[in-house]
């Protein structure tokens, strides 16, 4: 068996990985510089660069407005179909638009409208804040009978499907949980969920922003009625990038789109002043795109399609094991504790540690204050610390480096008390 606790075994292990060589496609500004939070804002992609400097300097600057009938209004649905790619639904599914919580508000409405006569949402109490937000003001905005419940999480880490069932009645219009859990790094079970809500007659939204580019999807082999997720964590789309939408084939003309802006209209350009939904996956669309932002993400998305899902989630496993292997030895004895899944296909591509002094412990390791280098990790409140590995540019060493650091900043602390 090997020595984990060796350097020399990290570094074999990335001499063994086939997916090495992509780590050179990101900008590595500093080495000494370990950079675990790719589940918040994934590293800048070299092309990135490139593709930017090209839409301004030729398309923006040279061809000016008519960069429109160029290519800029079709690129909401070329990513979606890159998109689409990597969670398994079909090309005119997906759709790159607005912000997770807009593309939220917009499916879980029109999935409200389409389902009438049924007045339950159903979601959990370690959904992401946001998408609990919007939901509690969609109940609000509806008012009577309309109701949220918001299931418990017995172990805080995920939820167990059980739960989920006995939650449900004839009355639930829709469930709307996360794939991959923010915090925890929890991954649900979508084809069992997916058939519990089908059950009864109820439709489900997944938000897969914490899965995408990292956990291997198949929206259409689970049957699943709509999903939204972010472009900036795994997909490396950039600070505020575009998100997207999914909607199944046989549902988009079934539902009603509640912001109805003009894009989304079946003649955009004909300017009537009676709103006509587009046909098809169009009609999700609401108001000009941000171009510059969107040309961002096809970057990104171009990497993780050549470097393929099924070998980025074997990569992501092997590395979120060996940091767990790590914590085992080092860790645990400083009085952490592992708060994500040790089951592998219930763990995404992030593991979260706990700490009572997280908070110290991740300011200590962000500013270098005890010398050697920097660590940027995610502090959760309120003992929370996400270690978030991006199998398409995370190597090996830098994990091992960076669970070294957690060990000696942690002794540190602890030896000043």
């Amino acid at each position: 068996m090997p020595d984990i606790t060796d350097i020399s075994h990290a570094r074999q292990l990335d001499l063994d990985d086939p997916l090495s060589g992509f780590r050179k496609e990101f900008h590595i500004g500093d080495e000494k510089l370990i950079y675990l939070d790719g589940n918040s804002l994934g590293r800048t992609p070299l092309r990135a660069k490139t593709r930017i400097n090209e839409l301004l300097e030729k398309e923006w600057a040279g061809r000016l407005i008519r960069g429109w009938s160029e290519g800029w209004l079709e690129l909401s649905r070329r990513l979606g179909g890159k998109i689409a790619r990597l969670i398994g639904a079909r090309e005119d599914e997906v759709l790159v638009c607005d912000a997770t919580s807009v593309n939220l508000f917009k499916l879980a409405m029109a999935a409200l409208n389409y389902q009438k006569g049924k007045n339950r949402i159903i979601s959990d109490e370690l959904n992401f804040p946001s998408d609990l937000y919007v939901l509690q003001g969609i109940t609000d905005l509806l008012g009577d009978p309309y109701e949220l419940n918001i299931i418990d999480s017995e172990d805080k880490i995920g939820i167990d499907p059980e739960s989920i069932r006995t939650a449900m009645d004839k009355n639930t219009a829709l469930l709307s949980f996360t794939h991959t859990y923010f915090k925890s790094s929890f991954v649900q079970d979508m084809e069992m969920v997916t058939a519990m809500a089908h059950e009864f007659d109820s439709m489900i939204l997944w938000d897969l922003s914490h899965s995408v580019g990292s956990v291997p999807v198949n929206l259409n082999a689970c049957n699943a009625d709509l999903a939204i997720g972010c472009t900036y964590k795994y997909l490396n789309g950039g600070p505020g990038s575009p998100a997207f939408l999914y909607v199944r084939r046989d549902l988009q003309d079934k539902l009603r789109q509640p912001i109805q802006g003009w894009l989304g209209s079946v003649r955009p350009f004909e300017f009537g002043i009676k709103y006509e939904p587009d046909r098809g996956i169009g009609r999700f669309q609401v108001g000009t795109p941000p171009i510059i932002s969107m040309a961002a993400v096809e970057p990104g998305l171009d990497l993780l399609l050549e470097a393929g899902m099924t070998a980025l989630r074997e990569k992501s496993i092997m590395q979120t094991q060996f940091l767990i292997d790590l914590f085992d030895k080092w860790l645990e004895p400083l009085g952490f504790s592992l708060g994500s899944p040790r089951d592998p296909e219930r763990r995404g591509s992030h593991v979260s540690i706990q700490h009572p002094m997280a908070m110290k412990i991740t300011e200590t390791l962000i500013n270098g204050d005890l010398g050697g280098g920097s660590l940027i990790p995610d502090f959760r409140q309120p003992d929370n610390i996400r270690l978030g590995i991006a199998p398409i540019y995370n190597s090996y060493e830098e994990v091992y480096i960076g669970m070294q650091m957690i060990r000696g900043v942690t002794e540190k602390i602890m030896e000043s008390l």
